[in-house]
């Protein structure tokens, strides 16, 4: 199997000169759901006393919210993150969003996505759905909009640094090992492989083990 990163130690190299934005792309996998848990409770909150939605409607939106994050996962995974432009600054700009992840996959303050990123594409993502479903619905939607966020957050720190023992997590942990270590053209679900089957990125089925470096 071939190898396809730079360092699979817990370490990785400076992205920036100036120490304030070097500060801001590392941070510690509990910020995120420190910071985005009261904001959802503060959304199931309007949702319930402000707007009035019945448990049946705020549950439906949530799930819903929940399905729509487990999708942008994928899209952004694919279709931004892995995105290689063929200039040299849109390269700079790849290396620094994901490309340092696969060459120092074991980098533990560069596997949750820092706030200074977060942050602007939850507000951009809260006025597009303020938009399409309107000041009420949005609110269990963006809650679990943000709770798919955090878990899938917390998945790919897990996967990465966590001892897996159930069936369940040893099997989301090979799939993801799997896009890094055999092939980064597939596998593009994190906290869980849905997509990946629906759109036919799943790995093919084959006898060889994850790299053994990360069990």
């Amino acid at each position: 199997m071939p190898k396809n990163y730079v360092s699979n130690k817990d370490e990785t190299i400076r992205l920036f000169k100036n120490d304030f934005l070097e500060a801001l792309s590392r941070v510690h996998w509990t910020v995120p759901l420190i910071l985005y848990t009261p904001i959802t409770l503060i959304f199931l909150y309007r949702g319930f006393f402000l707007f009035n939605l019945s448990v049946g409607v705020s549950v439906f939106w949530f799930v819903i919210g929940i399905v729509v994050w487990t999708f942008t996962e994928y899209t952004l995974h694919r279709f931004v993150f892995h995105y290689e432009p063929n200039n040299e600054i849109g390269k700079k700009i790849h290396f620094i969003i994901h490309g340092v992840h696969h060459d120092y996959p074991k980098d533990s303050k560069r596997l949750v996505m820092p706030p200074s990123v977060s942050i602007p594409l939850a507000v951009i993502f809260y006025l597009l759905f303020l938009w399409l479903l309107g000041v009420q619905n949005v609110n269990p939607f963006f809650a679990g909009f943000l709770v798919g966020y955090m878990f899938y957050d917390t998945t790919h720190y897990a996967v990465h640094h966590f001892n897996m023992k159930s069936k369940f997590w040893l099997a989301i942990k090979n799939h993801h090992m799997k896009h890094h270590y055999q092939t980064a053209k597939k596998g593009f679900g994190v906290s869980q492989p849905t997509w990946d089957y629906v759109f036919k990125t799943n790995f093919e089925k084959i006898k060889e083990k994850v790299a053994e470096e990360n069990n």
